[in-house]
């Protein structure tokens, strides 16, 4: 772009209060009682990854937790020398990376081991990795059943140092029953190999766990959606601030006579003379098509607006008739402290993971502290 053309303001933007995710992660932290593992894959969660990596880098963490090598990488490119923990399984291709740059893996197969052993020895270098364990995910990590047997292969491979070991908990904001059970078969494994000395890192309670449970002999909690200000167990969430608000712009304003439909399919009629603004934000933009018809609202001027007919691509339009002042330009807050990301999951149908992660890149992130 030439500079000497204007820039215009952003449409859709999600103001980003590190402030508030630093308060969070004191939250996590004296929860737990444990060293974290900072979750920031899927861009921490829609928030801005190098910023957020950034943010949190001095803050005494642990790890930095990530689904894949990409992730990692972009954290190093932006400077931060945080240890990385890979999170999930690796294939062939990712591992000569992973054991140049010394990230730690976690081990689902004995497979994938040995193929680190061998590319670790060809590199001159002793890898750190943790074991993972299913303990009901179904995902990955080595059958709960098959560790104690694997151990001795395991402890044959030289390269390796085996620092840590981990599970995790799929239902901890659901079945707390299955959870209590799966919290205990790990303390067993752990005990039947050796217990708490046997590994400098154990760790299974992700921000759930350590909302609701115990910690045992773990030392090492892995918080995600917790630090951007949702907690998954709902009579905590008042320990938590909220991190992102979600904002757009009235683009236009107009009062549509009584019978005129709004949207696509004509799903909302008008009933009366209704004041109808225009907003600069849609599925385009991550805000769910799912809410369409839903009772959703938005924030303007101090108040609930309620969204009318079918969210669009790039558009939505809002019932305004109780704001006389509402004004072309004003800023709408679609979601935030007062429309919780946890609300708009619910009313689409879906879980605040999916929405923070959904908020797609033409959305400007401004990161403030």
């Amino acid at each position: 772009m030439n500079d000497s053309f204007p820039v215009s303001p952003p449409r859709a933007w999600a103001e980003i209060d590190l402030a508030a995710l630093k308060k969070n992660l004191e939250v996590a932290r004296l929860a737990g009682g444990a060293e974290l593992m900072v979750v920031v894959k899927a861009g921490a969660y829609g928030h801005g990854l190098e910023e957020m990596a950034k943010a949190l880098a001095g803050q005494n963490i642990a790890f930095f937790g990530v689904a894949n090598v990409g992730e990692a990488r972009r954290i190093r490119n932006a400077g931060v020398e945080t240890p990385i923990y890979l999170l999930g399984p690796t294939w062939a291709a990712e591992r000569e990376e992973i054991v140049a740059r010394e990230w730690t893996a976690c081990l689902s197969s004995l497979e994938e081991a040995r193929h680190f052993n061998r590319l670790a020895a060809a590199a001159g270098k002793r890898l750190k990795t943790h074991l993972a364990v299913d303990t009901g995910m179904g995902r990955g990590g080595f059958p709960m059943d098959q560790v104690p047997g694997l151990m001795g292969a395991l402890d044959s491979l030289a390269h390796l140092e085996i620092e840590g070991i981990g599970s995790h908990l799929p239902s901890a904001d659901e079945d707390p029953d299955f959870t209590r059970t799966q919290i205990a078969k790990f303390h067993e494994i752990l005990e039947s190999l050796g217990g708490a000395p046997r590994f400098k890192w154990r760790h299974l309670l992700n921000s759930a766990g350590l909302l609701g449970y115990d910690r045992g002999a773990c030392n090492l909690a892995r918080p995600g959606l917790m630090l951007y200000g949702i907690s998954p167990l709902p009579e905590f969430q008042g320990r938590l601030s909220n991190v992102m608000t979600l904002k757009s712009r009235i683009t236009l304003l107009r009062t549509l006579p009584a019978g005129h439909g709004v949207s696509y399919g004509r799903q909302f009629v008008t009933t009366k003379p209704t004041r109808v603004a225009t907003v600069g934000i849609g599925y385009g933009d991550g805000y769910p098509r799912h809410l369409s018809g839903q009772g959703a609202d938005v924030w303007i001027r101090g108040r609930r607006c309620p969204v009318l007919g079918r969210v669009t691509m790039d558009q939505i339009m809002v019932d305004v008739s109780a704001i006389p002042d509402a004004a072309e330009g004003d800023e709408v807050e679609v979601m935030g402290a007062n429309i919780p990301a946890s609300e708009v999951a619910q009313k689409a149908g879906t879980i605040a993971w999916e929405i923070f992660t959904g908020i797609t890149p033409r959305v400007t992130r401004c990161h403030l502290e």
